[in-house]
């Protein structure tokens, strides 16, 4: 991480600022060559425009529950590299998950960028309603890179709760906890650590202690900076990828973050119109 981080360094001041920053950021792959079958998922593959248009590709994978994850996932791979997580959520918490790919991501069309990938989020939530999911059991989940698309969704469409998983303060200071310094020369931002503090829906933050990519203090610096209500997780021992069955206190908190999510308000029967003699 630190080497790639000094060669992305040395580029920016070489002048090819756009090509080495994109690369630094993202790590698309193209290769989809399993599907939810593949772990005992049913699923329906679904094709959809960004906001912007550009076409992307997504799994929509039913749960016991109403209560579906959209589920916006790090910078590297695909959808079909998350299957495991999307099993583990299924069967741990019972929940539906959309999982999606972002422009330049394995089927979805495009190239990566900070607003596009905003916009495939807004088009996968669109999608996501449009399949019959109800707004009010849509909850948005984000980890590592996908918590900062998911904060800029949750600003622009509230829902009924948000759940980050290992998520940074801003591109800039995950740069400079590489290489002190290294941030002021990204336009990238993702500045999350700016913007949560307006985010409107119960919040929920997942971060390993021992996180070897994303700094605890950056997913704590983000808690802080929330509005409530919000809980803090800490992950004892775990690498940024991890996601395992066999971690009971971890899973308690993803229940207990689920069942205080207020319920939706039924809207009021309409009175009959009257009949017109």
């Amino acid at each position: 991480m630190r080497l790639l981080a000094l060669v992305a360094l040395a580029g920016l001041m070489a002048g090819c600022r756009e090509s080495v920053e994109g690369r630094f950021i993202y790590y698309p792959s193209r290769s989809v060559t399993v599907d939810p079958s593949s772990v005992g998922l049913r699923f329906r593959e679904l094709l959809f425009p960004a906001a912007d248009g550009v076409r992307l590709h997504g799994w929509l994978i039913p749960g016991r529950r109403p209560t579906t994850l959209l589920y916006s996932h790090g910078n590297a791979g695909n959808i079909a590299d998350r299957l495991s997580i999307a099993r583990l959520l299924v069967d741990q918490l019972g929940v539906g998950v959309f999982l999606y790919d972002y422009r330049g991501f394995g089927k979805s069309e495009g190239a990566p960028s900070e607003a596009g990938l905003v916009r495939d989020a807004h088009g996968a939530l669109a999608a996501l309603l449009r399949e019959g999911v109800a707004a009010d059991d849509v909850v948005y989940f984000g980890r590592s890179l996908g918590a900062a698309v998911t904060v800029d969704l949750a600003l622009d469409a509230p829902p009924r709760g948000v759940v980050l998983e290992s998520p940074f303060a801003s591109v800039r200071a995950v740069a400079d906890a590489v290489v002190p310094g290294a941030g002021r020369l990204f336009h990238t931002r993702f500045d999350s650590l700016a913007k949560i503090g307006r985010l409107h829906a119960p919040l929920l933050i997942l971060h390993s202690d021992v996180d070897q990519t994303i700094p605890y203090s950056q997913g704590r610096a983000l808690f802080v900076a929330a509005p409530e209500p919000k809980t803090f997780f800490t992950i004892r021992g775990a690498r940024h990828y991890e996601m395992e069955a066999t971690w009971p206190e971890y899973w308690a908190a993803w229940r207990t973050f689920l069942a205080s999510l207020p319920r939706p308000v039924p809207s009021p029967a309409r009175p009959p119109e009257a009949k017109h003699q």
